[in-house]
């Protein structure tokens, strides 16, 4: 066994639960974030052996932290292996891959999982690989516990140095807790952004000769990944947002039955309609890549849709794909559903640079829409992002993540933090030429 030295800093402890929600909403602030490390002073055991008994323990979770951050520090990308063998690798995803695989389109975090009084939820936005902001927030919220969720909202993986390290560390949170912690997908959790902005790339170096093999694992686990959640029966949260509802054509001859239909969806922006929930229920998600034509849209656009303030729903035509909504649709989709909150992520400070006519990401969240019936929040948990930059003038937005807490679980409580040191790093993609902030993708 190898040893690692661990970083040397200690972590802030965990906000208060004492902080008064009755705000609307109310912010907390981390400032000068330390260089990222964890509270422990043992030494990680490398490499990292799956247990005996093939049940994940905190132990062993606690273990796989400490490791990824050490290494991250120390060793060369390529000598990863050393740190979690890929036989440990396939155990962990496949663990993993079993539990999201057999979840829902949509999650309902309810009393039936657990949640009660004494519950917290934290919701975190996109994290694109920045493990050592990851593990600070982690650590700043709590970690996940009997009495607090975690909602993930997609967007692990791609520009950020350590997407790998990211999602196999929230993976074995998810094997340890199931019930409590939940990752939802986003639009780079698929084979297309993976290969443009990086992932696949940091896969290939990290594991050479079986680099193919674990990128095609990770690609199937993508595709487990639920698409939106509801909390507390309040709170509707998905990476993009919105989706466009289906329908039926009628039958042209009369050897077109019921079993022979095909659900057509709308495309036209004066005919497009929001969809219901059970729309998205039906939807089919096992897809590497969500399309942006056919019949399955529901996908792309729970994924890559974003907010306006124009009225009525419409094509998103700069992303190539998904739908761009209105102050009208918020309020139409809360108040179909009975809801009061809309959060959803997918848009940094890149991304809002260039859309004046919603704020801007500089603290990690932005309240886009209040309506009648409740309101619509972006949320973005990458500090400093994107983490290589080709201009000099960096965006060094700060982040956030929510902490919703009982009896509805509706009014959010924001917690800003800054970047934390990061270990220098070489960029698994070219970043000063690719396409910034996701946009002209037709054509994939």
């Amino acid at each position: 066994m190898t040893s690692l030295s661990p970083a040397p800093s200690v972590a802030p402890p965990p906000p208060s639960a004492e902080e008064d929600l009755l705000s609307t909403p109310s912010v907390s602030t981390v400032a000068d974030s330390k260089p990222c490390s964890l509270p422990y002073t043992e030494r990680p055991n490398i490499p990292i052996a799956w247990p005996d008994d093939g049940i994940v323990s905190a132990s062993w979770v606690t273990e796989i932290m400490l490791a990824f951050e050490c290494a991250s520090i120390n060793l060369k990308p390529e000598e990863f292996p050393s740190v979690l063998p890929v036989s440990v690798l396939d155990k962990l995803v496949l663990s993993a891959s079993k539990i999201l695989h057999k979840e829902p389109n949509c999650l309902h975090i309810d009393e039936k999982c657990g949640l009660g009084l004494g519950s917290r939820v934290v919701v975190v936005g996109d994290v694109h690989g920045q493990l050592h902001d990851v593990l600070f927030l982690l650590r700043d919220a709590g970690f996940p516990s009997d009495d607090r969720f975690f909602v993930f909202n997609g967007d692990y993986v791609d520009r950020g140095a350590w997407g790998l390290e990211v999602f196999l560390l929230l993976l074995a949170w998810k094997v340890l807790m199931p019930q409590r912690v939940y990752m939802l997908r986003g639009n780079h959790e698929s084979k297309y952004c993976t290969s443009v902005y990086g992932f696949e790339k940091e896969v290939l170096t990290k594991y050479g000769e079986n680099g193919k093999h674990v990128y095609r694992k990770c690609l199937g686990c993508f595709e487990g990944l639920p698409l939106a959640c509801i909390i507390a029966g309040n709170v509707y949260t998905a990476h993009g947002g919105l989706f466009r509802g289906s329908v039926i054509p009628p039958a042209k001859t009369k050897r077109s039955k019921k079993k022979n239909r095909k659900v057509m969806f709308n495309t036209n922006s004066e005919t497009l309609k929001l969809g219901s929930l059970e729309d998205l229920a039906k939807a089919r998600r096992s897809v590497l890549d969500p399309p942006w034509e056919g019949t399955n849209l529901i996908p792309g656009d729970v994924l890559w849709s974003d907010p306006t303030m124009k009225f009525g729903l419409s094509p998103n035509l700069e992303r190539g794909i998904g739908l761009l909504w209105g102050p009208d649709s918020t309020e139409e989709f809360l108040k179909n559903f009975s809801l009061k909150l809309i959060i959803r992520s997918h848009e940094g400070p890149d991304a809002r640079d260039k859309r004046s006519e919603l704020g801007s990401m500089e603290t990690g969240y932005t309240i886009d829409h209040i309506v009648e019936s409740g309101k619509l929040i972006t949320l973005f948990s990458a500090p400093d992002y994107p983490q290589f930059q080709a201009s000099e003038d960096r965006y060094r937005n700060k982040a956030a993540y929510i902490i919703l807490e009982p009896p509805e679980f509706d009014t959010p409580t924001f917690h800003v933090f800054e970047a934390v040191t990061r270990p220098k790093v070489n960029p698994y993609y070219d970043f000063e030429e690719v396409v910034d902030s996701d946009e002209n993708l037709e054509g994939w």
